[in-house]
Protein backbone atom coordinates (compact mmCIF):
# COMPACT_ATOMS: atom_id res chain seq x y z
CA UNK A 1 0.00 0.00 0.00
CA UNK A 2 1.21 3.47 -0.88
CA UNK A 3 0.91 6.10 1.85
CA UNK A 4 -1.87 8.64 1.48
CA UNK A 5 -0.89 12.30 1.76
CA UNK A 6 -3.24 15.24 2.25
CA UNK A 7 -3.95 17.38 -0.80
CA UNK A 8 -1.69 20.44 -1.07
CA UNK A 9 -3.28 23.62 0.20
CA UNK A 10 -3.38 26.08 -2.70
CA UNK A 11 -3.63 29.14 -0.47
CA UNK A 12 -0.52 28.07 1.41
CA UNK A 13 1.32 27.41 -1.86
CA UNK A 14 0.39 30.89 -3.08
CA UNK A 15 1.47 32.55 0.15
CA UNK A 16 4.93 31.00 -0.04
CA UNK A 17 5.26 31.65 -3.76
CA UNK A 18 4.41 35.31 -3.36
CA UNK A 19 7.12 35.65 -0.71
CA UNK A 20 9.73 34.39 -3.19
CA UNK A 21 8.43 36.21 -6.28
CA UNK A 22 8.38 39.58 -4.56
CA UNK A 23 12.10 39.23 -3.81
CA UNK A 24 13.54 40.04 -7.23
CA UNK A 25 16.60 37.85 -7.79
CA UNK A 26 18.45 38.45 -11.07
CA UNK A 27 21.53 36.27 -11.56
CA UNK A 28 23.65 39.42 -11.79
CA UNK A 29 22.94 40.36 -8.15
CA UNK A 30 24.25 37.72 -5.73
CA UNK A 31 22.98 39.67 -2.72
CA UNK A 32 19.42 39.67 -4.07
CA UNK A 33 19.63 35.99 -4.97
CA UNK A 34 20.90 35.38 -1.44
CA UNK A 35 17.71 36.88 0.00
CA UNK A 36 15.64 34.21 -1.74
CA UNK A 37 18.07 31.54 -0.60
CA UNK A 38 17.82 32.77 3.00
CA UNK A 39 14.03 32.36 2.94
CA UNK A 40 14.28 28.85 1.52
CA UNK A 41 17.00 27.89 3.99
CA UNK A 42 14.70 29.05 6.77
CA UNK A 43 12.01 26.70 5.47
CA UNK A 44 14.52 23.85 5.40
CA UNK A 45 15.73 24.51 8.94
CA UNK A 46 12.15 24.67 10.22
CA UNK A 47 11.75 21.14 8.83
CA UNK A 48 14.82 19.91 10.67
CA UNK A 49 17.24 19.88 7.74
CA UNK A 50 20.98 20.14 8.05
CA UNK A 51 21.97 23.16 5.94
CA UNK A 52 25.34 24.11 4.50
CA UNK A 53 26.78 26.94 2.43
CA UNK A 54 28.95 25.44 -0.33
CA UNK A 55 31.70 27.03 -2.45
CA UNK A 56 30.32 29.02 -5.37
CA UNK A 57 27.28 30.22 -3.44
CA UNK A 58 25.21 27.02 -3.57
CA UNK A 59 23.18 26.03 -0.50
CA UNK A 60 22.73 22.39 0.52
CA UNK A 61 19.78 21.11 2.57
CA UNK A 62 19.86 17.51 3.83
CA UNK A 63 16.72 15.72 5.01
CA UNK A 64 16.97 12.35 6.74
CA UNK A 65 20.28 11.36 5.17
CA UNK A 66 21.41 7.86 6.08
CA UNK A 67 23.49 5.06 4.68
CA UNK A 68 23.35 4.44 0.97
CA UNK A 69 22.49 6.64 -1.99
CA UNK A 70 20.00 9.47 -1.57
CA UNK A 71 17.52 11.32 -3.77
CA UNK A 72 19.14 14.48 -5.17
CA UNK A 73 16.92 17.48 -5.97
CA UNK A 74 18.23 20.40 -8.04
CA UNK A 75 16.78 23.90 -7.71
CA UNK A 76 17.89 27.47 -8.42
CA UNK A 77 17.05 30.81 -6.83
CA UNK A 78 18.08 33.16 -9.65
CA UNK A 79 15.88 34.47 -12.46
CA UNK A 80 16.47 36.16 -15.81
CA UNK A 81 14.50 39.25 -14.77
CA UNK A 82 16.31 42.51 -13.82
CA UNK A 83 15.43 44.65 -10.84
CA UNK A 84 12.29 46.70 -11.45
CA UNK A 85 10.48 43.98 -13.43
CA UNK A 86 7.79 43.66 -10.74
CA UNK A 87 6.65 47.18 -11.57
CA UNK A 88 5.84 46.08 -15.13
CA UNK A 89 4.96 42.44 -14.38
CA UNK A 90 3.35 42.50 -10.94
CA UNK A 91 2.07 39.52 -9.01
CA UNK A 92 -1.38 39.05 -10.55
CA UNK A 93 -3.99 36.30 -10.54
CA UNK A 94 -6.43 35.97 -13.43
CA UNK A 95 -8.66 32.94 -13.09
CA UNK A 96 -6.48 29.85 -12.84
CA UNK A 97 -3.33 31.69 -13.97
CA UNK A 98 -0.89 33.34 -11.58
CA UNK A 99 1.48 35.83 -13.24
CA UNK A 100 4.79 37.27 -12.15
CA UNK A 101 8.53 37.17 -12.87
CA UNK A 102 10.12 33.91 -11.83
CA UNK A 103 6.81 32.20 -11.01
CA UNK A 104 7.10 29.44 -13.63
CA UNK A 105 10.91 29.36 -13.80
CA UNK A 106 11.33 28.21 -11.10
CA UNK A 107 10.09 29.67 -7.84
CA UNK A 108 6.86 27.67 -7.95
CA UNK A 109 9.01 24.56 -8.33
CA UNK A 110 10.88 25.40 -5.13
CA UNK A 111 7.64 26.05 -3.24
CA UNK A 112 6.02 22.86 -4.52
CA UNK A 113 9.11 20.88 -3.51
CA UNK A 114 9.02 22.13 0.07
CA UNK A 115 5.32 21.45 0.38
CA UNK A 116 5.95 17.92 -0.89
CA UNK A 117 8.71 17.42 1.67
CA UNK A 118 6.53 18.87 4.41
CA UNK A 119 3.97 16.17 3.62
CA UNK A 120 6.66 13.50 3.83
CA UNK A 121 7.93 14.83 7.14
CA UNK A 122 4.46 14.98 8.65
CA UNK A 123 3.96 11.35 7.62
CA UNK A 124 7.40 10.35 8.93
CA UNK A 125 8.16 8.96 5.47
CA UNK A 126 11.61 10.08 4.31
CA UNK A 127 12.86 7.88 1.43
CA UNK A 128 15.67 5.39 1.97
CA UNK A 129 18.94 7.29 2.02
CA UNK A 130 17.16 10.60 2.53
CA UNK A 131 16.95 13.70 0.34
CA UNK A 132 19.68 16.18 -0.58
CA UNK A 133 18.49 19.49 -2.05
CA UNK A 134 20.87 21.86 -3.82
CA UNK A 135 19.78 25.48 -4.32
CA UNK A 136 22.08 27.23 -6.79
CA UNK A 137 22.47 30.97 -7.43
CA UNK A 138 23.54 30.90 -11.08
CA UNK A 139 21.57 28.37 -13.15
CA UNK A 140 20.28 31.01 -15.57
CA UNK A 141 23.84 31.95 -16.56
CA UNK A 142 25.14 28.40 -17.04
CA UNK A 143 25.90 27.43 -13.41
CA UNK A 144 29.59 28.43 -13.49
CA UNK A 145 29.90 28.40 -9.70
CA UNK A 146 27.57 25.52 -8.87
CA UNK A 147 28.40 22.87 -11.46
CA UNK A 148 31.20 21.34 -9.35
CA UNK A 149 28.87 21.01 -6.34
CA UNK A 150 26.10 19.49 -8.45
CA UNK A 151 28.35 16.84 -9.96
CA UNK A 152 29.88 16.03 -6.56
CA UNK A 153 26.41 15.55 -5.05
CA UNK A 154 25.34 13.33 -7.96
CA UNK A 155 28.12 10.88 -7.15
CA UNK A 156 26.34 9.95 -3.91
CA UNK A 157 22.81 9.88 -5.32
CA UNK A 158 20.71 7.17 -6.98
CA UNK A 159 18.48 9.59 -8.94
CA UNK A 160 18.17 13.32 -9.56
CA UNK A 161 14.80 15.08 -9.62
CA UNK A 162 14.54 18.59 -11.05
CA UNK A 163 11.46 20.70 -10.23
CA UNK A 164 11.98 23.03 -13.17
CA UNK A 165 8.68 23.69 -14.95
CA UNK A 166 7.18 21.01 -17.19
CA UNK A 167 6.76 21.64 -20.90
CA UNK A 168 4.31 24.47 -21.53
CA UNK A 169 0.92 23.55 -23.03
CA UNK A 170 1.46 19.78 -22.84
CA UNK A 171 2.66 19.90 -19.19
CA UNK A 172 4.88 16.92 -20.00
CA UNK A 173 7.94 16.03 -17.99
CA UNK A 174 11.41 16.44 -19.50
CA UNK A 175 13.54 13.38 -20.19
CA UNK A 176 16.10 15.07 -22.43
CA UNK A 177 17.57 18.49 -23.14
CA UNK A 178 19.96 19.95 -25.64
CA UNK A 179 23.44 20.90 -24.58
CA UNK A 180 23.87 24.66 -24.27
CA UNK A 181 26.75 27.01 -24.86
CA UNK A 182 27.59 30.61 -25.52
CA UNK A 183 30.39 32.43 -27.29
CA UNK A 184 31.53 36.04 -27.18
CA UNK A 185 33.37 37.64 -30.10
CA UNK A 186 35.29 40.85 -29.44
CA UNK A 187 36.14 42.59 -32.71
CA UNK A 188 38.73 45.38 -32.85
CA UNK A 189 39.23 47.57 -35.90
CA UNK A 190 40.65 51.02 -36.61
CA UNK A 191 38.79 54.25 -35.84
CA UNK A 192 38.71 57.13 -38.28
CA UNK A 193 36.53 60.13 -39.22
CA UNK A 194 33.54 58.78 -41.14
CA UNK A 195 33.38 61.84 -43.41
CA UNK A 196 36.92 63.09 -43.89
CA UNK A 197 39.05 59.91 -43.96
CA UNK A 198 36.83 56.80 -43.91
CA UNK A 199 39.41 54.89 -45.94
CA UNK A 200 41.82 55.02 -42.99
CA UNK A 201 39.36 53.16 -40.78
CA UNK A 202 38.56 49.47 -40.43
CA UNK A 203 35.00 48.92 -39.22
CA UNK A 204 34.50 46.43 -36.42
CA UNK A 205 30.74 46.67 -36.96
CA UNK A 206 31.05 45.68 -40.62
CA UNK A 207 33.10 42.68 -39.53
CA UNK A 208 30.46 41.88 -36.91
CA UNK A 209 27.78 41.88 -39.62
CA UNK A 210 29.86 39.36 -41.54
CA UNK A 211 30.19 37.24 -38.40
CA UNK A 212 26.43 37.23 -37.72
CA UNK A 213 25.64 35.95 -41.20
CA UNK A 214 28.49 33.45 -41.35
CA UNK A 215 28.19 31.96 -37.88
CA UNK A 216 24.42 31.57 -37.89
CA UNK A 217 24.87 29.44 -41.02
CA UNK A 218 26.58 26.89 -38.76
CA UNK A 219 23.11 25.95 -37.48
CA UNK A 220 21.78 22.56 -38.58
CA UNK A 221 18.12 22.14 -37.56
CA UNK A 222 18.07 18.57 -38.87
CA UNK A 223 20.74 17.70 -36.29
CA UNK A 224 19.04 19.76 -33.56
CA UNK A 225 21.70 22.48 -33.71
CA UNK A 226 20.76 26.14 -33.33
CA UNK A 227 23.07 29.16 -33.44
CA UNK A 228 21.70 32.62 -32.61
CA UNK A 229 23.46 35.95 -32.18
CA UNK A 230 21.39 37.43 -29.37
CA UNK A 231 23.37 40.52 -28.37
CA UNK A 232 25.47 42.99 -30.33
CA UNK A 233 27.04 46.27 -29.24
CA UNK A 234 29.72 48.53 -30.66
CA UNK A 235 30.85 51.88 -31.94
CA UNK A 236 31.43 55.18 -30.20
CA UNK A 237 29.67 57.83 -32.33
CA UNK A 238 27.72 57.92 -35.57
CA UNK A 239 30.43 59.90 -37.37
CA UNK A 240 33.28 57.56 -36.38
CA UNK A 241 34.34 54.41 -38.20
CA UNK A 242 33.84 51.97 -35.29
CA UNK A 243 36.94 50.34 -33.85
CA UNK A 244 35.14 47.91 -31.56
CA UNK A 245 32.12 45.61 -31.53
CA UNK A 246 31.00 42.69 -29.39
CA UNK A 247 28.73 39.76 -30.26
CA UNK A 248 27.15 37.20 -27.93
CA UNK A 249 26.04 33.90 -29.47
CA UNK A 250 23.67 31.26 -28.06
CA UNK A 251 24.32 27.66 -29.16
CA UNK A 252 22.14 24.54 -28.61
CA UNK A 253 23.26 21.05 -29.64
CA UNK A 254 21.84 17.56 -29.34
CA UNK A 255 25.24 15.82 -29.49
CA UNK A 256 28.85 16.38 -28.49
CA UNK A 257 29.82 15.81 -32.14
CA UNK A 258 27.81 18.87 -33.09
CA UNK A 259 29.28 20.80 -30.16
CA UNK A 260 32.76 20.08 -31.49
CA UNK A 261 31.78 21.17 -34.99
CA UNK A 262 30.38 24.47 -33.72
CA UNK A 263 33.46 25.03 -31.56
CA UNK A 264 35.75 24.59 -34.55
CA UNK A 265 33.58 26.75 -36.79
CA UNK A 266 33.32 29.67 -34.40
CA UNK A 267 37.01 29.70 -33.60
CA UNK A 268 38.04 29.34 -37.25
CA UNK A 269 36.03 32.34 -38.46
CA UNK A 270 38.09 35.40 -39.49
CA UNK A 271 37.04 38.89 -40.65
CA UNK A 272 37.55 39.63 -44.34
CA UNK A 273 39.40 42.84 -43.44
CA UNK A 274 42.78 41.82 -42.05
CA UNK A 275 42.97 45.06 -40.06
CA UNK A 276 40.14 43.81 -37.84
CA UNK A 277 41.06 41.27 -35.17
CA UNK A 278 38.70 38.82 -33.47
CA UNK A 279 39.01 37.42 -29.93
CA UNK A 280 36.73 34.46 -29.13
CA UNK A 281 35.77 33.26 -25.65
CA UNK A 282 33.20 30.80 -24.31
CA UNK A 283 32.07 27.36 -25.37
CA UNK A 284 29.73 24.56 -24.33
CA UNK A 285 28.65 25.04 -20.71
CA UNK A 286 26.11 22.21 -20.40
CA UNK A 287 26.47 18.82 -22.09
CA UNK A 288 23.46 17.28 -23.85
CA UNK A 289 20.99 15.51 -21.54
CA UNK A 290 20.31 12.22 -23.33
CA UNK A 291 17.16 10.13 -22.87
CA UNK A 292 18.95 7.25 -21.16
CA UNK A 293 17.28 4.00 -20.09
CA UNK A 294 17.47 4.90 -16.40
CA UNK A 295 15.76 8.23 -17.00
CA UNK A 296 13.01 6.62 -19.08
CA UNK A 297 12.42 4.03 -16.32
CA UNK A 298 12.15 6.88 -13.82
CA UNK A 299 9.63 8.61 -16.08
CA UNK A 300 7.61 5.39 -16.36
CA UNK A 301 7.47 5.29 -12.57
CA UNK A 302 6.28 8.91 -12.47
CA UNK A 303 3.68 8.20 -15.15
CA UNK A 304 2.30 5.26 -13.16
CA UNK A 305 2.08 7.41 -10.02
CA UNK A 306 0.26 10.16 -11.94
CA UNK A 307 -2.29 7.63 -13.20
CA UNK A 308 -2.89 6.42 -9.66
CA UNK A 309 -3.47 10.06 -8.70
CA UNK A 310 -5.97 10.52 -11.53
CA UNK A 311 -4.15 12.39 -14.29
CA UNK A 312 -1.92 11.70 -17.30
CA UNK A 313 1.58 12.93 -18.10
CA UNK A 314 3.88 12.41 -21.06
CA UNK A 315 7.51 13.22 -21.64
CA UNK A 316 9.58 15.19 -24.14
CA UNK A 317 13.11 16.22 -25.02
CA UNK A 318 13.46 20.03 -25.14
CA UNK A 319 15.88 22.68 -26.35
CA UNK A 320 16.51 24.52 -23.09
CA UNK A 321 19.16 23.41 -20.62
CA UNK A 322 19.05 22.96 -16.85
CA UNK A 323 21.27 21.68 -14.06
CA UNK A 324 19.84 18.27 -14.89
CA UNK A 325 22.16 18.27 -17.92
CA UNK A 326 25.08 17.78 -15.52
CA UNK A 327 23.58 14.82 -13.66
CA UNK A 328 21.95 12.99 -16.58
CA UNK A 329 25.25 11.51 -17.72
CA UNK A 330 25.86 10.17 -14.18
CA UNK A 331 22.50 9.01 -12.77
CA UNK A 332 18.86 8.73 -13.91
CA UNK A 333 17.51 12.28 -14.02
CA UNK A 334 13.90 13.40 -14.39
CA UNK A 335 13.19 17.06 -15.10
CA UNK A 336 10.06 19.20 -15.40
CA UNK A 337 8.66 18.29 -11.97
CA UNK A 338 7.71 21.86 -11.07
CA UNK A 339 4.50 23.79 -11.66
CA UNK A 340 2.69 23.68 -15.01
CA UNK A 341 2.30 27.00 -16.77
CA UNK A 342 3.91 28.95 -19.59
CA UNK A 343 6.06 31.95 -20.44
CA UNK A 344 9.54 31.11 -19.20
CA UNK A 345 11.71 34.21 -19.82
CA UNK A 346 8.66 35.98 -21.31
CA UNK A 347 6.31 38.75 -20.16
CA UNK A 348 3.37 36.34 -19.89
CA UNK A 349 5.19 34.05 -17.41
CA UNK A 350 2.62 32.29 -15.24
CA UNK A 351 1.73 29.09 -13.39
CA UNK A 352 -1.47 27.09 -13.75
CA UNK A 353 -3.21 26.96 -10.39
CA UNK A 354 -5.66 24.30 -11.57
CA UNK A 355 -2.79 21.90 -12.33
CA UNK A 356 -0.15 22.83 -9.77
CA UNK A 357 -1.50 20.80 -6.79
CA UNK A 358 -1.58 17.60 -8.88
CA UNK A 359 2.09 18.01 -9.75
CA UNK A 360 2.96 18.62 -6.09
CA UNK A 361 1.19 15.36 -5.24
CA UNK A 362 3.19 13.59 -7.95
CA UNK A 363 6.48 15.01 -6.65
CA UNK A 364 5.62 13.95 -3.10
CA UNK A 365 5.16 10.33 -4.14
CA UNK A 366 8.17 10.33 -6.45
CA UNK A 367 10.48 11.69 -3.74
CA UNK A 368 9.47 8.78 -1.56
CA UNK A 369 9.43 6.00 -4.14
CA UNK A 370 12.19 6.85 -6.67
Amino acid sequence: MHPTFPDPDLNSLLKDLRQLVEIESPSSDPVAVGRVMDVVEGWAQAMGAETHALPGGTREFNFGLGDGPYVLVLTHADTVWPHGTLEKMPWKQEGDRLYGPGTYDMKAGIVGLFHAMKALRQAGQWPRGGIKVLLSPDEEIGSPGSRTQIEAAARGARVALVPEPPVSDSHNLKTGRKGTGDYTLKLRGVASHAGNRPELGASAITAAAEAVLALQKLADPAQGTTVSVGLISGGSAVNVIPDECRLSIDVRVASLTEADRIEQGVRAWKPSNDRVTCEVSGGLNRPPFKQGEGTLRLFAQAQAIARELGFEIGHESVGGGSDGNFTAAMIPTLDGLGSPGDGAHAVHEHVRLDRWPDHVRLLTRLLLEA
